[in-house]
C-alpha cells in the first residue's frame, strides 16, 4: 500500500469524523391551541438542558436546526398558559402538528397555601424586582443571537436587515453603559429603499453636534449641504432611534438596567406603574403570577437625547415565576398621555402608541438570561415640512397616510449562552462594532446552520417583493 493511498485513506476518515461532527438536523412544525386550533405565537422551542431554541412566529411557525449530537436529549414546546409537549429530538415527526392544551392554576387556593408569601400585584413586583441580583447573571456571559430589522409603511416594507450579534454583560450589578457589549457580527440582507427626509435628519444631527437649539429646516437649504454629510446624519438619526446600544443599554431594557436610578423599574417603580395580579398560570410544570400593568400618577418618561419622548402611560403584563420571583416575560406598551405627547403622536406617528416591547427571559445554569426581544416603535421618515415638536400641526389633507407614517419592528433570538472565561475573554480581545446598519461582506457558509426567526406568511411575501424592488432599484 502506497503513502499516497494511505494519506487518501486518512483524508477521507478525517472528513467522515468532520462530517458526522458537524452534521444537524432540522425540526419544523406548527403549534396550535388544542381547543381553538388557533397558532401559538411566541411559544418557545428548545433542546432541554441547552441553549438551543427557537420561537414560533405569528403562524405558530417555527424551524429549529439542532446538532445531531443532541438527538437523544429531550425537544420541549412551551408557552404560558399550556401544557407542554416533550418528546425526544430523534422521534420528532413534523407531519402531525403540536397542540398543547390550557393549563391554569387555582388563584384562591394559590394566594391560601401561605400567609407569608405577597398577595397583591404590586407585592409580588416588589419581590421580583428585590430578587434580581439573584435571578440575572451575577458574572460576565456571552450570547449570540439572531436580529431582524424591519422598516415600513402601511403599504410594504422598505427596509430590512437580518444579522448575527453578540452580546457580553458582565453582570447585573455593574452599569450598562460600560460593562454592556454589543457587535455585529455578520448580515446576511441589507435592503433600504425609504424615502428619507434628509434635511430633517440633518437638521437634528446639526442640533446634537453644535448643542445649538436654534437650527431648524428653514436655517438650512438642501442644495449647499453635500450628499456624505447627509448620510452621515441619517446614519447618526437610525442608530439614535434604533441602534442596538439604545435598545439594551437604555430604559427599554428594564430588567436587566433596573438598578439605575432613573430605570422604569427603578426605586419609583410604583409611582410610574401599578399591578395588579390576574391569575395564576402555568407553563412546563411551574407556576407563574400573571400580573397586569397600569398608570399611576407619574408619567413614564424615557428623556431620549434630542427627542420630545416623554408623557406617556404603561399598560401590559408582567409573568413572574411562583417558586423564585424570576421575571419570564413582559409585554408592555407606553401610549401618549400628556397633552404634548398626545398632539406629537398624532401629527408625526398617526398612533398613539409609541413603544410596543415584548422580553421573555429563559432559565440557564440557575440564572435567567434574555431569551427572546420584540421592539416596535413608530420612526419620522418622510415628514416633508413637519417638525419634531409638540405643537406642530399640518394639514392632513395633503398626507397620504398609508405611504408616509412608518414604523420599525426589531425582533432578536438569542440562541446561545457562552459562560466560558477564556472563550470570553478571548471574544473580548477581538474589535467590537455595535453599528447595526453598516453593510457588512456576505458569508454564505456562516448562515448554512445558523438559527433564524422564521418569517410569516405575510412577511416572507412583503419580504420577497422587496427583494425585487431593491434589486430593479440597484440596476
Amino acid at each position: 500500500m502506497t503513502n499516497r493511498f494511505l494519506t487518501y485513506l486518512f483524508t477521507a476518515f478525517l472528513f467522515i469524523i468532520g462530517t458526522c461532527a458537524s452534521a444537524q438536523t432540522e425540526l419544523t412544525n406548527t403549534v396550535l391551541e388544542g381547543s381553538t386550533f388557533e397558532p401559538i405565537e411566541s411559544a418557545s422551542i428548545y433542546v432541554k438542558n441547552t441553549t438551543i431554541g427557537t420561537v414560533t412566529n405569528a403562524d405558530g411557525k417555527f424551524l429549529l436546526t439542532v446538532p445531531n449530537k443532541y438527538l437523544k436529549d429531550t425537544l420541549i414546546v412551551s408557552s404560558i398558559g399550556f401544557k407542554s409537549y416533550k418528546i425526544p429530538v430523534v422521534e420528532f415527526d413534523a407531519s402531525f402538528e403540536i397542540y398543547l392544551d390550557e393549563d391554569v392554576a387555582s388563584l384562591d387556593e394559590i394566594i391560601l397555601i401561605a400567609e407569608t408569601r405577597p398577595k397583591t400585584g404590586n407585592e409580588i413586583m416588589m419581590r421580583a424586582i428585590e430578587e434580581l441580583p439573584k435571578n440575572l447573571p451575577d458574572s460576565s456571559y456571552l450570547q449570540k443571537g439572531f436580529m431582524r430589522h424591519k422598516e415600513r409603511n402601511k403599504i410594504e416594507f422598505k427596509w430590512l436587515i437580518e444579522s448575527a450579534i453578540t452580546l457580553y454583560d458582565s453582570s447585573f450589578i455593574s452599569s450598562p453603559s460600560a460593562n454592556l457589549k454589543l457587535n455585529v457580527d455578520q448580515v446576511r440582507k441589507s435592503y433600504d429603499l425609504r424615502d428619507v427626509d434628509s434635511l430633517l435628519a440633518y437638521t437634528a444631527y446639526l442640533k446634537n453636534k453644535s448643542k445649538n437649539s436654534r437650527i431648524t429646516t428653514k436655517n438650512l437649504r438642501r442644495d449647499t449641504i453635500l450628499t456624505s454629510s447627509l448620510v452621515k446624519a441619517i446614519k447618526w438619526n437610525d442608530n439614535r432611534i434604533n441602534g442596538l446600544e439604545t435598545l439594551f443599554q437604555g430604559k427599554l431594557n428594564m430588567v436587566r438596567n433596573a438598578g439605575n436610578s432613573k430605570a422604569l423599574f427603578g426605586e419609583d417603580i410604583l409611582s410610574k406603574h401599578q399591578f395588579k395580579l390576574d391569575t395564576v398560570l402555568v407553563e412546563n410544570g411551574r407556576k407563574i403570577y400573571k400580573i397586569k400593568i397600569s398608570e399611576s400618577f407619574e408619567y413614564v418618561n424615557l428623556e431620549t437625547p434630542g427627542v420630545f419622548n416623554d408623557g406617556y402611560q404603561p399598560k401590559g403584563w408582567i409573568y413572574v415565576y411562583w417558586d423564585n420571583y424570576a421575571i419570564k416575560r413582559i409585554e408592555y406598551e407606553l401610549v401618549a398621555a400628556s397633552s404634548a405627547q398626545r398632539s406629537r403622536s398624532k401629527t408625526l406617528y398617526d398612533t398613539e402608541i409609541n413603544h410596543k416591547l415584548i422580553l421573555t427571559y429563559k432559565e440557564y445554569q440557575d440564572n435567567m438570561y434574555l431569551n427572546y426581544v420584540f421592539y416596535e416603535t413608530p420612526k419620522l421618515v418622510n415628514v416633508r415640512t413637519v417638525v419634531d415638536d409638540p405643537k406642530t400641526e399640518i394639514d392632513e389633507s395633503l398626507v397620504n397616510k398609508d405611504e408616509r407614517f412608518y414604523y420599525t419592528v426589531q425582533e432578536i433570538l438569542f440562541t446561545e449562552i457562552i459562560t466560558d472565561d477564556n472563550e470570553i475573554q478571548k471574544t473580548l480581545k477581538q474589535s467590537w462594532d455595535p453599528d447595526l446598519f453598516s453593510p457588512k461582506p456576505y458569508d454564505k457558509g456562516f448562515w448554512k446552520n445558523y438559527n433564524t426567526l422564521l418569517e410569516s406568511k405575510e412577511e416572507e411575501k412583503l419580504i420577497q417583493d422587496l427583494t425585487k424592488r431593491y434589486s430593479l432599484f440597484k440596476d
